[in-house]
């Protein structure tokens, strides 16, 4: 499996949308979703720790403890991604496993799970796909900063130094972050996830350090001989009659980000608005030229548009620092069990324009998926709003090929239901269920469809 491959041409049968050959198939989970064994080897506590233990931050008080216990259970999962025909698997690293205070030596009994893990994924000829972090920063980080901090950039690229050496011989692609717009605004400026902070002056901050930390880690990453580097990002296309609320917002959700690392700056209007909170003192010289080292990949999490309108008067979105003035109406269309509206074309349009504007970085959907209300009958799950979801969201995939977006792979959010973060166990994105009181995993019947979507490579 690469994904480094020239771009090939889509190949059509009658009846059959064809994607191009050699292209990825996978599933991606995350760390503190899935593995549980919170306090086994040597594991420090992580930011998700100390929220889901808040009183009303995390649904009915659930947290990561037991989690999916894939931490003991990771053979019997890649059985079952064996079953699926997938051919790669995207995991992130628990830095709390690896750095339990967040710096100093690297905990060896932590990294001897993840040996396991891609020794395990090697014997099942599954390409294992590594995120260094999605969201568990260590709680002796947050306690002197967090993202807010500096410090937290260096000491990243001091830990993504330690996993790439001991899983370097073995791992190909790295992903350095996974959706800093959630770690930076969804926890520093509106606190819905961890570390639960309402800063909105702050968030800023979070945002530079969360983007060096990835310019540093791809320098370290570079020069310790890895292939394959990117970032992922969750981007949404917005829409709506009003250029200015438009503008404004994808400028905080999707080019605050993008264009730092496949542009070398940041967007001029954004910097503006956010002048209100910040100086943006904390960017110093030659940073830009750090988060703009080169990458190979970009990971694109995608899983619905932003809908806004012009309003005088309405209060700032609290995910959005300098959003007065601008709503966000809901759309009439069909909704998940997250209330997320499901619009797949919106996945062509932010396929294509990222071609377009920021051409020459080949990119892979790293997250798409959907929770429902599942229910097991009789052993099985028949969940076929999913199948639907993903199926649209497949031929949106396949039409931005079409039209010159230069897309390489597509791993389903995701394998297993997990604690969903602020949700706890409340919601279900899995293809495969998980009854969490005996562990017992249940392929649901989008399990099977995306089994037959693999062996066919098309619809």
């Amino acid at each position: 499996m690469t994904i480094s491959a020239e771009k090939s041409p889509i190949l059509k049968d009658s009846g059959v949308l064809r994607f191009p050959e050699g292209f990825v198939w996978g599933a991606a989970t995350a760390a503190y979703q899935i593995e549980g064994a919170a306090r086994d080897d040597g594991r420090g506590p992580s930011i998700w720790d100390t929220f889901s233990r808040t009183p009303g931050k995390v649904h009915a008080g659930h947290t990561g403890d037991v989690a999916c216990d894939h931490y003991h259970r990771y053979p019997e999962d890649v059985r079952l991604m064996g079953d699926l025909g997938l051919s790669a698997y995207r995991f992130s690293i628990s830095w709390p496993r690896v750095q339990p205070d967040g710096s100093g030596p690297a905990n060896p009994r932590g990294l001897d799970f993840y040996d396991r893990l891609v020794d395990e994924l090697h014997g099942a000829d599954i390409t294992p796909i590594v995120t260094l972090y999605h969201w568990d920063l260590p709680q002796t980080l947050e306690d002197r900063g967090g993202w807010t901090n500096r410090e937290t950039a260096e000491r990243f690229a001091e830990y993504a130094e330690y996993v790439h050496a001991r899983l370097g011989d073995r791992v190909e692609t790295w992903t350095t972050l996974n959706e800093p717009w959630c770690s930076a605004f969804l926890g520093y400026a509106s606190g819905i996830h961890a570390p639960g902070r309402t800063e909105p002056e702050l968030s800023f901050a979070a945002v530079h350090h969360l983007l060096l930390g990835h310019g540093l880690a791809v320098g370290a990453l570079r020069a310790a001989g890895a292939d394959r580097i990117g970032i992922t990002l969750n981007l949404s296309p917005v829409l709506g009659e009003d250029a200015e609320a438009v503008s404004v917002v994808d400028g905080l959700q999707n080019r605050i980000f993008l264009d730092p690392v496949l542009r070398g700056e940041y967007p001029a209007d954004v910097v503006g608005r956010a002048g209100r909170f910040t100086d943006w003192s904390f960017v110093r010289d030659g940073d830009l030229e750090v988060i703009s080292r080169p990458i190979d990949l970009l990971g694109v999490n995608y899983y619905n548009p932003q809908t806004v309108a012009a309003r005088t008067g309405e209060p700032a979105n609290p995910v959005y620092p300098g959003s007065e003035g601008i709503a966000f109406p809901r759309p009439d269309v069909p909704k998940t069990a997250m209330g997320w509206p499901v619009q797949p074309f919106g996945l062509t349009d932010l396929l294509v324009r990222l071609s377009q504007d920021y051409p020459g970085t080949p990119l892979i959907i790293t997250e798409n998926g959907a929770a429902f209300d599942d229910v097991v009958e009789d052993g099985q799950v028949h969940d076929t709003d999913r199948v639907s979801y993903l199926d649209g969201h497949l031929r949106a995939a396949h039409a931005a090929i079409e039209a010159g977006a230069d897309l390489r792979g597509y791993l389903v959010w995701s394998l297993l239901d997990n604690f969903e973060w602020a949700e706890g166990y409340n919601k279900r994105f899995g293809v495969v269920h998980v009854d969490y009181t005996t562990q017992r995993r249940t392929p649901k019947d989008s399990a099977l469809w995306y089994r037959e979507v693999v062996r066919r490579n098309g619809l």
